[in-house]
């Protein structure tokens, strides 16, 4: 059986429709408390199981741990589809941000939705308004505040449209703005994007001590935020997905028998999203990959994976970016088609459906606690 992608009541897809529902006096599906401002802060990678087995380095986060649920990150559980789900409040299947690398049907070439989305119009790719966008008519101020480097990317332009942009460089500067924000009059949405824990996370793993004292430096700042928070003012923080460490003895190079009939390899290490030459059966990939892999990976066919609910509700116009098989690895394992690919040198991976990288946080402060 194939595992559900949604494991929670709620998930991304709730988070910001639920503040604007907050913003305009009203106590939406979540149960938020009506404000003036709201703040949503999101921590790259920061998934509920490795928050509570660190909950001593975050004593702010942890006090919240016990009593507001877990949420679904929605799948594939990577930046790039999370993000999209969060600021348009629908999922996959609609806004088309499928994977890490996606298929180009137009090209035939498999872009990097983070990176490369440049080389295409980022307005049309992602299909769907943004929630920035569809606030201004209900007169909500939107402000972003994130990396200078992200400032003007093809992603941003896809997936933040409609809210100004702070560029502000370090964690800390990031909280300052958030508080200018809150001074600010009128009702106002502020996201602020956190991406220190999954940096170290990728390059030195979720037990080393630059990740945890990058954990202690988000729990002080939010906890310094949330005790600046006025009557009417809310803030969540949350997560796009979790992560797990995937040791080098569990990197898989995949065997060439395995690639036979194989045109484009998208998605990422912990979810292969395979697209098959014309004439090639996906049924038949399928089953060489189950034969070889099916303890290490859960493996669908395209059909198999919409009809399992992966991508939600699927548009015709997203469907051919979708792999024809998908590859989803099971615990801690990865898999590789180029023994050189210099991804192996990442340590906290993520991308699949185990409840590692599904389940994150989502953890109230201020009138939203």
């Amino acid at each position: 059986m194939l595992p559900a992608a949604k494991t929670s009541r709620f998930s991304l897809a709730d988070v910001l429709p639920n503040c604007l529902d907050a913003l305009a006096g009203r106590t939406g599906r979540l149960g938020l408390s009506p404000v003036t401002h709201a703040v949503v802060v999101l921590a790259d990678g920061l998934g509920r199981a490795v928050l509570e087995a660190h909950r001593g380095h975050a004593r702010t986060l942890a006090s919240r741990l016990d009593v507001d649920p877990a949420i679904s990150a929605g799948f594939p559980t990577t930046t790039a589809s999370a993000l999209a789900t969060l600021t348009t409040g629908t999922l996959a299947g609609q806004h088309g941000m499928v994977g890490y690398r996606v298929l180009d049907p137009a090209s035939g070439t498999v872009i990097n939705q983070l990176s490369g989305l440049d080389t295409l119009d980022p307005s049309h790719w992602q299909r769907m308004p943004t929630l920035f966008e569809t606030s201004v008519a209900s007169g909500v101020r939107s402000v972003v505040i994130a990396s200078p480097r992200h400032r003007d990317s093809g992603f941003t332009h896809a997936v933040l449209r409609g809210a100004a942009y702070r560029a502000e460089a370090s964690l800390a500067d990031r909280f300052a703005a958030a508080r200018r924000e809150l001074a600010a009059a009128g009702p106002t949405l502020v996201y602020l994007y956190v991406a220190e824990l999954d940096v170290e996370a990728h390059a030195r793993g979720l037990d080393s001590a630059r990740w945890v004292a990058a954990l202690e430096s988000l729990d002080a700042e939010v906890g310094a935020l949330a005790a600046d928070l006025a009557p009417r003012q809310g803030m969540l923080l949350t997560a796009d997905h979790g992560m797990v460490d995937v040791p080098e003895s569990s990197q898989i190079i995949v065997p060439p028998e395995l690639l036979a009939g194989v045109r484009q390899i998208a998605g990422e290490p912990r979810c292969l999203q395979l697209h098959v030459e014309p004439g090639t059966d996906p049924d038949a990939v399928a089953g060489l990959w189950r034969d070889s892999q099916g303890a290490k990976a859960w493996v669908a066919t395209r059909d198999e994976a919409i009809a399992a609910g992966w991508f939600g509700e699927v548009d015709d116009a997203v469907r051919p970016r979708i792999g024809d098989v998908l590859v989803a690895a099971r615990k801690r394992y990865a898999f590789y088609a180029d023994p050189d690919d210099t991804g192996r040198r990442m340590i906290g991976q993520h991308g699949s459906l185990t409840p590692d990288e599904t389940s994150i946080p989502l953890l109230r402060f201020g009138a939203f606690a």
